[in-house]
């Protein structure tokens, strides 16, 4: 199972005879949208099975209100195979992986609260519910054998206290709690006092915790104290078992300990596995940011850190077919960098580490069956290609093109079979060959209702910055475009900042299309701090938020608008996040929008380092805290709400009131410091909804944002004020 992007050639410009029968995008057109991921091929590349994701009505009861469902979907890779739903369970179905011999599928599907393993025999019969893991079980791999499954759950502190075989000897971890007054965590050693609130300092002590584990308070003594929707006291660790498949069959412990592992995988003869890892004996979890890749036998002994140094962070390790050479990435902790993509032999050490230089953040590697090659994906100028390292040679050869996106992706047996997102239809499967040519589509999930719309087509161009670099951007034309006629202009604004928008991104699909259809003409630019440009441009907006990006981006409308048919008198703005707070920082320092648009946005930096959960970005991107005069100066100057005086645009904010990744009470502070000031600003809240509500949010939510920034816009574009 591997999970990618990639990029395919589209064609520029609006075929308005094509199109002249054709429906405009409509808002609700979001939820036909149906998107593919976890594609997983059999290992003699006969069968591919994946997971659709679909928007269906909550009831016939509910008329407006939509939820998600996950299926398990399988195809024969032959001539004219048409793709076979698998699961129709209400609890739907995902993480599918095909047993060795192709004969059973495991996938995890969610029972009275818990994922658990089934196991889905293809000679016929119900799928076996494997595990009824009290900590659940996720993450299904087979060993070599197909006779065992490793999984992974999330398990807490108060449980590992108590398990004797994943915490022998019922120790306390060797890593402070951090709570203050107390030495060597001996606050975590259990008590037999009972709660009395007029007792004994232990009974009072007993009674604080019950109110605690009640949820009548909530304490906070760990750094990371929020979720993306709340905050918590509670931690979790990721450890990994092993099952029989089986039925009845107990989980046995792989990992142990106060620690959290990830991405396991057998090696090839079924005898050890390889993870990831932070084992830092000496700091919290929260605190400590690097990471180690370990081996171990398959029951946990004999556990060897093969990559591990202070300040380091070593992912992504895979282990080639023979099992000699191991691929992974590496970098600096703290710091905003593309990660170094590397091998090394197994039995080697990091002297032995070859570097390939590589100045893109890869994903989703894979080796060839001959271990000749390393096939990948990177996030590359507005697109996702695939890539292939020749092991021999260590050169890289780029196999698709910019254009699209491969969103998964598995490679067996000379058979490529990926999700592609382009303009043209936001998602569908799709088979090729090993050089990724010859491609063939394999489903028709959007298709059928796509070819019935007008779609609006990007043009792509570039300019040279103030720093000199490249910068690329994207105009779009509405729907109906006449020559001679002018438009309203949208500017939209990413996210990130490190995010990176163009054809190969599936997200923004649905919003372009929708406001092209509205007469809208759209533009979008991948500004100084953007993915997918290399470390240098990456690192293009360090302790420059505001101003370098903003330029970026008015620069690219401002040569959209020099093409000669946007009405500049009806231009536009919005953006979400970070691009939440451009689009503040932009209105504080430029009067040209006739009206503006944030979401989920930071506006002010040091409150951003208390309330939000991505606080880390205030000392990577700025140098410091807001509590240190020099980083202190920087945050302020960096800060939209310094020039909050200085906006007389219509504005309209969003904000989700369980946002808790750049917190909501950004969008309170702005709202009520305009409305002080006396501004044309509307401030709406999203109940229960979290950063990622135009994403995976409410769909009922999703609508209504959408619908009201048109609204706003149109209210102002049509005033005369």
């Amino acid at each position: 199972m591997r999970y990618l992007f990639i990029a395919i050639p589209f064609f520029v410009g609006v075929n308005l005879n094509a199109q002249v029968t054709k429906q405009p995008v409509l808002v609700t057109d979001m939820l036909k949208i149906k998107t593919i991921s976890a594609v997983t091929l059999t290992e003699d590349g006969s069968s591919a099975a994946f997971v659709v994701t679909s928007i269906e009505p909550e009831s016939d009861s509910a008329k407006w209100e939509y939820k998600y469902t996950n299926q398990l979907w399988v195809i024969s890779i032959q001539p004219g195979a048409t793709p076979r739903q698998l699961t129709f369970s209400k609890e739907g179905a995902r993480q599918p992986a095909w047993s060795p011999d192709g004969k059973q599928l495991a996938f995890v599907r969610t029972v009275d609260g818990r994922p658990q393993i089934f196991v889905l025999s293809f000679t016929g019969g119900e799928p076996m519910q494997l595990t009824r893991f009290k900590y659940g079980a996720a993450a299904p791999r087979w060993s070599p054998d197909g006779k065992r499954i490793a999984f992974a759950a999330a398990v807490r502190p108060k449980d590992l206290m108590t398990d004797s075989l994943l915490n022998p000897g019922k120790k306390v971890p060797s890593w402070p709690m951090e709570k203050p007054g107390y030495a060597k965590n001996e606050q975590m050693n259990p008590s037999s006092a009972k709660p009395n609130p007029d007792g004994t300092m232990n009974e009072v002590r007993a009674y604080l915790d019950m109110n605690a584990t009640d949820r009548k308070a909530t304490v906070l003594n760990k750094l990371n104290f929020q979720s993306e929707t709340d905050i918590s006291a509670e931690m979790n660790f990721n450890q990994f078992f092993v099952v029989n498949v089986q039925p009845n069959a107990a989980p046995v412990p792989v990992t142990r300990g106060f620690y959290r592992f990830n991405n396991l995988e057998f090696t090839p003869d079924g005898k050890q596995f390889i993870m990831t890892a932070d084992i830092d004996s000496t700091e919290h979890p929260d605190r400590s940011q690097e990471s180690e890749i370990f081996m171990s036998n398959t029951d946990g002994s004999n556990l060897k850190m093969l990559l591990g140094k202070k300040g380091m962070a070593y992912n992504n390790a895979l282990l080639s077919n023979d099992g000699k050479w191991i691929a992974f990435q590496y970098s600096k902790t703290n710091y905003v960098s593309v990660p170094m993509l590397a091998l090394m032999p197994v039995s080697g050490s990091e002297k032995d580490i070859i570097n390939i230089p590589f100045d893109r953040n890869i994903g989703n590697a894979v080796w060839s069956k001959d271990d000749q090659s390393i096939y990948f994906t990177a996030q590359s100028n507005g697109g996702t290609p695939v890539y292939r390292l020749d092991i021999k040679t260590k050169q890289i050869r780029q196999l698709t093109d910019f254009n699209s996106g491969i969103l998964s992706f598995d490679f067996a047996n000379d058979k490529f079979v990926y999700v592609k997102t382009e303009v043209a239809n936001p998602n569908e499967l799709y088979i090729a060959d090993a050089n990724m040519t010859n491609a063939k589509r394999l489903t028709d999930f959007n298709e059928n209702w796509v070819r019935k719309k007008q779609i609006s087509m990007p043009e792509k161009k570039t300019f040279t910055n103030s720093i000199g670099q490249t910068v690329e951007y994207w105009v779009m034309k509405p729907i109906g475009f006449q020559a001679g006629k002018k438009y309203p202009m949208l500017l939209e604004i990413h996210g990130g900042p490190s995010a990176m928008w163009g054809p190969g991104e599936l997200s923004m699909w649905h919003e372009y299309q929708y406001f092209c259809s509205k007469g809208y003409g759209v533009v979008y630019c991948n500004p100084r701090g953007s993915g997918g440009y290399g470390e240098k441009f990456l690192r293009g907006n360090i302790k420059d938020w505001g101003a370098g990006p903003s330029s970026d981006v008015l620069t690219a409308l401002d040569n959209a608008v020099a093409e000669g048919w946007a009405d500049t008198s009806k231009l536009l703005v919005t953006g979400g996040s970070y691009a939440g707070y451009l689009v503040a920082w932009i209105i504080g320092h430029d009067k040209r929008f006739k009206a503006a648009c944030s979401q989920r946005g930071v506006y002010d930096l040091s409150t951003f380092f208390g309330e939000g959960n991505a606080w880390r970005l205030v000392p990577n991107y700025f140098g410091g805290y807001p509590w240190e005069p020099e980083a202190k100066a920087v945050l302020q100057r960096e800060s939209p709400l310094t020039y909050v005086q200085n906006i007389t645009t219509p504005y309209i904010i969003f904000h989700g009131d369980n946002d808790r990744r750049t917190g909501f009470v950004e969008g309170e502070m702005l709202y009520r410091s305009l409305k002080v000031l006396g501004r044309p600003v509307e401030y709406v809240r999203h109940p229960n909804a979290t950063h990622e509500i135009t994403r995976s949010g409410n769909n009922r939510q999703r609508i209504d944002q959408m619908l009201r920034t048109w609204e706003f816009f149109e209210r102002w574009i049509h005033s005369p004020y």
